[in-house]
C-alpha cells in the first residue's frame, strides 16, 4: 500500500472517530435534555410524545403519553397550565431549564410582547396541549422561531403520529 493510501485511510479513520465522538456527546446532550425534561415536566420523556406546530395565528405545544397513563396523563395536564400561566406572564424559565439556556429563540420578544399573545391549555386523550395565539405578526413569527428550536432540541414533530 502506498503511503498515500495510508495516509488517506489514516484520515479517514479520525474523521469517523471525530463523528463518533460528535455523535456520543450529542447523545449525551440529548439525554441530559431529556431528564432537565422529566424534572421539569414530571413525566419520563421517552414514553411521551412532544408536538411543536406552528399555525397561521401562533401554534400549539402538546405533551401526551404514548401508553394510557392516568398518573401521567395528570401530570402533563398540570404541568399545561402551569407553562400557560408562565407563558403569559413572561415567564420561560421552564424552558430555558429544560434546554440548558436563558436564551431560547422566540423568547425575548414573546415577553415584550406578551399582552398580546393568548396562552390556552387544553386536556388530551393522554395528556394537554397549549395553544398560543397573536394578531400581532411579530409575535406569530417569534411563536415559530420558539417552536422551530424546540422541536429541533427535542427530536420531535410537528403533528402526532
Amino acid at each position: 500500500m502506498s503511503d498515500r493510501a495510508v495516509i488517506a485511510l489514516a484520515l479517514l479513520a479520525l474523521a469517523c472517530a471525530k463523528d463518533k465522538a460528535a455523535e456520543s456527546r450529542g447523545d449525551s446532550d440529548f439525554a441530559s435534555l431529556q431528564q432537565r425534561g422529566e424534572t421539569a415536566m414530571g413525566v419520563n420523556q421517552y414514553t411521551s410524545q412532544h408536538v411543536f406546530e406552528p399555525l397561521p395565528d401562533g401554534g400549539r405545544i402538546v405533551l401526551q403519553r404514548e401508553q394510557v397513563d392516568s398518573v401521567g396523563t395528570e401530570t402533563i395536564r398540570a404541568h399545561m397550565r402551569k407553562i400557560a400561566s408562565a407563558f403569559a406572564g413572561g415567564d420561560f424559565t421552564i424552558p430555558g431549564f429544560v434546554h440548558s439556556t436563558a436564551d431560547v429563540p422566540g423568547t425575548d420578544e414573546m415577553k415584550k410582547l406578551r399582552s398580546e399573545i393568548e396562552y390556552t391549555p387544553r386536556d388530551l386523550p393522554r395528556g394537554g396541549e397549549v395553544v398560543i395565539v397573536s394578531r400581532n405578526p411579530k409575535a406569530i413569527a417569534a411563536i415559530h422561531d420558539f417552536l422551530a428550536f424546540q422541536r429541533m432540541d427535542h427530536r420531535a414533530g410537528m403533528h402526532m403520529e
